[in-house]
């Protein structure tokens, strides 16, 4: 079942052509990447996903809702983690991991010990726990955010750059951690990102964008995960797309190129 679905989705702004007849779906339990360069139209696709901004034409689905207009319906269902950990500085750790679930109005008791357990299952030591954001680090910060997203038990999570602003060691382990929870929990998972590495150390399927937002190349890459010739090829095929330069051709081996598009 798809859990996202857009069809034939266009965005304008002015006389600008943000997203270009955009057409995906994401199943549940999956996790997808949109990868593409500055301006390929990433956040603006997120964006509507999340309900942010409206399409100029086509639609748009989230649970079998319009995000736009259904947004209580979805409240709870999707929880977002953006490109700056965006926690409140007069909170704690724990205080900040709990905000959702206040929003939610889970009872305090209970988002307090839910708030401890995703902090825990993100790997931030307890002795962080009741520290302030400017007395942590700020891969320490990223963590916090992503438990507060996964704290309120969202069927769908959204990361918007989330690890971008780290550095390559502190990123690496985030990822890593991230993904083996979200892999635990069976959640759906979006990234939008430019990295790279982070799409392909954490998609089950990598979706290359270009500007007017539009898919330049889409690869399978769950049955190929353990075999580092094939990421190793991937990431070539992905950065050369991204640089404009790939043309699929006769000799792509079938389970690489699920999909190259064109313009």
């Amino acid at each position: 079942m798809s859990l996202i679905s857009l069809k034939s989705v266009r965005k304008v702004y002015g006389s600008s052509v943000v997203v270009e007849d955009l057409s995906l779906d994401v199943e549940a339990g999956e996790v997808v990447a949109l990868l593409g360069q500055t301006g390929a139209g990433k956040s603006t696709v997120m964006n509507m996903i999340m309900g942010q901004t409206p399409p100029t034409s086509g639609e748009i689905r989230v649970h079998d809702h319009d995000p736009l207009i259904d947004f209580e319906s979805l409240r709870g269902r999707v929880a977002v983690s953006f490109q700056t950990d965006r926690l409140l500085p007069w909170r704690t750790a724990q205080e900040n991991a709990a905000l959702g679930m206040e929003f939610l109005r889970v009872e305090k008791k209970e988002r307090n010990e839910r708030a401890v357990e995703w902090l825990k299952r993100v790997k931030l030591d307890p002795v962080h726990h009741q520290k302030y954001p400017h007395q942590l680090s700020g891969g320490m910060r990223q963590r916090v955010s992503l438990a507060r997203a996964l704290a309120v038990d969202p069927e769908l999570v959204l990361l918007d750059e989330s690890f971008s602003q780290l550095d390559h060691a502190t990123s690496k382990a985030l990822r890593a951690d991230f993904i083996a929870v979200v892999r635990h929990f069976k959640k759906t998972c979006v990234l939008i990102t430019h990295r790279i590495d982070d799409a392909l150390e954490m998609a089950d399927r990598v979706i290359v964008l270009a500007a007017p937002a539009r898919i330049k190349l889409e690869l399978s890459i769950k049955q190929n995960r353990n075999s580092a010739e094939w990421i190793a090829e991937a990431s070539r095929k992905i950065a050369a797309e991204m640089a404009g330069q790939f043309t699929p051709g006769p000799s792509e081996p079938a389970e690489l190129i699920v999909e190259g598009r064109s313009g």
